[in-house]
């Protein structure tokens, strides 16, 4: 016996919070019952039902790595019909990213349909580490660099930098190449951390996640996770 929105998350069909939202909204129903109530326990014979979508109980996990490139939502769809980091997969599965890229942020996203393993990564307590490079206005000095590496405070909770080096400094053009490594997922938070030190970004790309480095990997390419991997990744929990 599972929770009812762990399994729904599981399937694929949509995040755990997504399931706990349609739960509590009344649109899940297990066999042929209206379930509204959270924590409810489910087994492998339920017929389970989501907004008219039977889930399908041999759904297969699948997992990929795709290097972003920019001016691609980090979605699963788009109102706007721009194109997605789910357009960018060759498969019937219904997947969706574990977190999101800016539009004009290119690099690594995860896309799968195990709802178990996207909320680990997603989790904050989790502290997935991810690995930046940004392209920012101006050449740091040691008070900008001290700061990095204290902490910054962003709309009222501090950012925490794990890594961070000058990659290169372009002295005729007043800019700098540096590296970050950070836990945090708020978004924009990289370009809010320089922009509190007066650097905006120029151009941002996520080259790592935890382990996982965009090596061999070109704009707008991508590749399955291997099995080693995917069990590496839930071990981050």
């Amino acid at each position: 016996m599972e929770r009812l929105q762990k399994v729904m998350a599981a399937s694929g069909l949509v995040s755990r919070r997504k399931a706990e939202e349609l739960i509590k909204n009344g649109k899940v129903k297990v066999n042929g019952v209206i379930i509204s109530k959270l924590g409810t326990k489910v087994n492998g014979n339920d017929t389970i039902e989501v907004e008219g979508t039977i889930l399908k109980k041999d759904n297969v996990k699948e997992y990929y790595l795709l290097n972003k490139p920019r001016k691609v939502i980090s979605s699963a769809s788009d109102d706007k019909n721009r194109p997605t980091v789910v357009d960018y997969i060759d498969t019937d599965a219904r997947l969706y990213p574990v977190g999101r890229l800016d539009y004009d942020t290119t690099g690594l996203i995860i896309l799968t349909n195990d709802g178990e393993l996207a909320n680990i990564l997603a989790h904050p307590k989790n502290k997935i580490p991810k690995t930046y490079i940004a392209k920012i206005e101006g050449l740091l000095n040691k008070d900008d660099i001290d700061r990095l590496k204290s902490g910054i405070m962003i709309e009222g909770r501090k950012v925490f930098v794990q890594d961070f080096k000058i990659r290169d400094k372009d002295f005729a053009k007043k800019t700098s190449l540096v590296e970050v490594t950070i836990i945090e997922g708020r978004n924009h938070i990289v370009k809010k951390m320089f922009a509190s030190l007066h650097h905006p970004v120029i151009r941002l790309s996520r080259i790592k996640i935890a382990f996982l480095s965009s090596d061999n990997l070109k704009s707008g390419q991508y590749r399955k996770l291997s099995i080693k991997e995917v069990k590496k990744l839930y071990s981050l929990k």
